[in-house]
């Protein structure tokens, strides 16, 4: 799931397959690519001609162009929403100290080790929670002072795992 920002708006989409879903509506499209950054796209009844402008995959941002409309673009993952319900969101200007178990869990690989210098969205840890595996990223640049777990351990929801120097 990404949550796709447009002019201020939010749009939850998900792909699964050929099923476009746009919170939580499906939506009917046949997008054909006409060019390198160019597509056609019919949705309801309506044809649009689109064009990525612009693309920053550090940043998930992206300007485009449809039907001579420019758009900006801001797009977050499973992973920058996660960050932004443990008030991770905007680390690079605040001081980051810990990492804490956004939920319960299980440590299934440790990616990092103390001494480790990791910038924002490097992967640090794989943690498996309902049956799903989650690859924890570094809230932002920082060196990491402690690793607190092991591949094995349980943890629970706001348990420090990993504490860092900036």
């Amino acid at each position: 799931m990404l949550q796709i920002t447009i002019n201020d708006r939010k749009f939850d989409v998900e792909k699964n397959n050929s099923v476009l879903k746009i919170n939580d509506e499906v939506v009917l499209t046949d997008i054909a690519q006409t060019g390198n950054n160019s597509f056609h796209v019919i949705s309801h009844n309506k044809s649009y001609n689109a064009e990525v402008v612009s693309f920053d995959t550090t940043q998930k941002t992206a300007v485009i162009k449809v039907n001579g409309n420019t758009y900006p673009v801001t797009a977050k993952d499973q992973f920058d929403l996660l960050l932004e319900q443990m008030g991770m969101s905007n680390l690079n200007s605040a001081k980051v100290d810990d990492l804490k178990a956004p939920m319960p869990g299980l440590v299934l690989k440790v990616l990092v080790a103390e001494g480790d210098t990791v910038q924002k969205g490097d992967n640090l840890f794989v943690l498996e929670a309902m049956k799903m595996e989650n690859i924890i990223k570094s809230p932002g640049e920082a060196v990491v002072r402690s690793v607190k777990i092991k591949p094995g351990d349980k943890v629970e929801k706001g348990q420090v795992l990993i504490a860092f120097n900036q």
